[in-house]
């Protein structure tokens, strides 16, 4: 049994561990984000210009210890580095459901969102796991004995671990879980579909009875059903409570809406357009890559003396700064607006490219990936 027990403890811990480092690796920025809000809750805001760095250290060790498990490579230390991670993220988790100071612990990325409590449901049951691991570590077995051939393993698990990371923070996700992902229509995922169902709210009165002061808590359904209007002698005080019983549908954006310097609201108007357009997203000017502005300026206007395809850009940060970046970077597209949060869902990059039509998003680039003019034309504008 106990045999059983601890092969079955190394393979599940081992495969989720790897499962959820690479859920992560996958887009390691938006895992900075999620740390971002942790350094916020705990004061540690000066972790923020390495989130990216401690999102990848993360995601890597994560890979490294999940793989060094299966293979059984110095278990005693790994079996440590698992106990000390999972009592880490135990704590957090229940902190963030607790406190309600985090909606979502990013564990499995946007691939598999998890509520606060559902994250920290999640931890205890490895923790499980992991403790069986940890107090017989000296039981597990390698899968090589020769102690030459499990540390030449490391280096290779390093290389994945940490690689993985890295790639995908220079050429963006390899696989995209976010609704502005290739084909999604925009405009619809702004919107509930017909007959989605609603918010159901539940009111809470709390009245007190003139005669005896007693004071009872009831729902507006409890209220009605008992007709306790009828009897004077109970009165309502204080403001009645709402509270969500049962969450309805939820749009997948919610948070978008684009104005131009002035602040009127074009958000119909770019995302309805009914032909090729460029969306470029630079949510904070001041740290976009002005090479890469320069190299779409010059692609997107050759394409627009062709085919006459408009291209906007979208920003977070002030129109001052818009200005000023114009007026170095003497870019031909105008400016528009947007909240920071959309604008770094839509695409993992500073910048990064959409290419629309009639709200559909047909394909997304980051900036390092973004093609050349001919090959766009050939790809998408050839007559």
């Amino acid at each position: 049994m106990k045999k059983f027990s601890i092969a079955f403890s190394r393979i599940l811990v081992g495969l989720l561990f790897i499962f959820s480092g690479l859920i992560k690796a996958n887009d390691p920025l938006g895992f900075s984000y999620k740390l971002e809000e942790y350094f916020e809750v705990f004061h540690l805001t000066v972790f923020n210009d390495y989130g990216s760095l401690i999102a990848i250290f993360l995601c890597g060790l994560e890979i490294i210890l999940g793989a060094a498990l299966l293979l059984g490579i110095y278990a005693k230390k790994v079996a440590w580095g698992l106990f000390g991670l999972i009592v880490f993220f135990t704590f957090l988790t229940f902190y963030s459901a607790y406190f309600k100071v985090v909606t979502s612990c990013g564990c499995f990325g946007d691939a598999i969102p998890l509520t606060p409590w559902q994250s920290f449901s999640k931890d205890v049951v490895l923790f499980v796991f992991i403790l069986i691991l940890f107090v017989y570590r000296s039981q597990i077995t390698p899968l090589f004995n020769k102690a030459t051939m499990q540390a030449s393993l490391v280096g290779p698990l390093c290389i994945i671990g940490f690689g993985v990371g890295f790639f995908t923070l220079k050429y963006g996700p390899v696989f995209d879980f976010l609704p502005y992902k290739i084909g999604n229509n925009i405009p619809q995922l702004m919107v509930a579909p017909p007959g989605a169902p609603q918010d159901e709210y539940e009111i809470q009165y709390t009245l007190k009875n003139s005669k005896t002061s007693a004071i009872k808590s009831l729902t507006d359904k409890e209220y009605l059903k008992q007709e306790v209007w009828k009897d004077s002698t109970w009165v309502i005080i204080g403001d009645p409570e709402s509270k969500l019983i049962k969450k309805g549908y939820e749009v997948k954006i919610k948070d978008l809406k684009i104005v131009d310097p002035a602040g009127e609201d074009f958000t119909k108007l770019i995302l309805e357009y009914p032909d090729y357009q460029f969306i470029v997203v630079a949510y904070e000017l001041k740290n976009a890559d002005r090479y890469a502005l320069k190299r779409i300026n010059e692609v997107n206007k050759t394409l627009a003396q062709q085919f006459r395809i408009p291209t906007i850009i979208l920003t977070a940060s002030s129109i001052a700064e818009s200005y000023e970046l114009n007026r170095v970077l003497f870019l031909d597209f105008p400016f528009f607006f947007a909240d920071a949060v959309p604008l770094k869902s839509m695409v993992r990059a500073n910048p990064g490219i959409l290419l629309l039509k009639n709200g559909v998003v047909i394909n997304k680039w980051h900036f390092r990936r973004f093609p050349s003019a001919e090959q766009l034309r050939n790809t998408y504008f050839k007559k």
